[in-house]
Formats: C-alpha cells, sequence, structure tokens
C-alpha cells in the first residue's frame, strides 16, 4: 500500500487551479464541474486521468485536465484575451498543497462557436507532480 501526502492530488490541483483562476479580471468565476447559470465569461475545470509518476524514494502523479472557458457575444476577441492570461495562470502554478510541480504544460487549446453567439475555449493540460 502507497503512503504519501494527506492531500490527494487531483484534488490539491483542482482547489489551487481554481483559486489562481478565481481573480482573473474580466472571468465571472471558476467552478469546479458544470455551471449551467452562470454568467458569461466563466471557466469549467475538467479533471482528466491521473497516472502513476513516482520513483523509487517518492510519490508522483501525472495529471491531465481541462479548462474550459465560455463567453458570448458576436466574437470571440473578449474570449481569447480571457483564455491566453488563464494560459498564463495554468502554467506559472508552483506547487499545490503537499506536491511541488515539475512540469506543467498545455497539450493542446482551441476556441470554437458554440451555437448563436457562444463561444468556447478548451485548453488540454498535463501536471507532474512530486510530493513534498
Amino acid at each position: 500500500m502507497e503512503t504519501g501526502p494527506a492531500t490527494a492530488p487531483a484534488a490539491a490541483l483542482a482547489e489551487a487551479l481554481i483559486a489562481a483562476l478565481r481573480g482573473l479580471e474580466g472571468l465571472n468565476g471558476c467552478y469546479d464541474g458544470a455551471a449551467t447559470q452562470a454568467a458569461f465569461p466563466h471557466g469549467v475545470l475538467e479533471m482528466g486521468a491521473e497516472l502513476d509518476w513516482g520513483h523509487k524514494t517518492g510519490a508522483g502523479r501525472e495529471i491531465t485536465f481541462s479548462l474550459v472557458l465560455r463567453d458570448e457575444g458576436e466574437a470571440p476577441a473578449r474570449l481569447r484575451r480571457i483564455e491566453a492570461r488563464a494560459r498564463d495562470i495554468v502554467t506559472g502554478l508552483g506547487g499545490v498543497a503537499g506536491w511541488d510541480v515539475v512540469t506543467l504544460i498545455v497539450l493542446r487549446g482551441r476556441i470554437a462557436g458554440e451555437g448563436r453567439r457562444r463561444w468556447i475555449a478548451r485548453t488540454d493540460y498535463r501536471a507532474r507532480m512530486l510530493a513534498r
């Protein structure tokens, strides 16, 4: 049985990301799950796969996740600006409760129309973390 930090890595990462994005100017909140009644623009954090990334003497995790930003308007210009600032915040995250972020990279990103006057920006990330 593996022993490690008290805080589960995916939960610790999600908490840190939502807290960091909470102060993003122009974003009306970032949620850990569906935000069906949130005001535009808003973000939703979708946690993905969690894989072992440990080594002989320490615990480690590789976690994939997506940040989905939604907005409305004639064009996606505002969403592009928010997504660029969000990307800087996410990739600049250095550590989370009980874990050191070793790498946090963008895997892919896309902005597309989502119905009439609605826009979606989806950016997929990969974080590799080691237990402190």
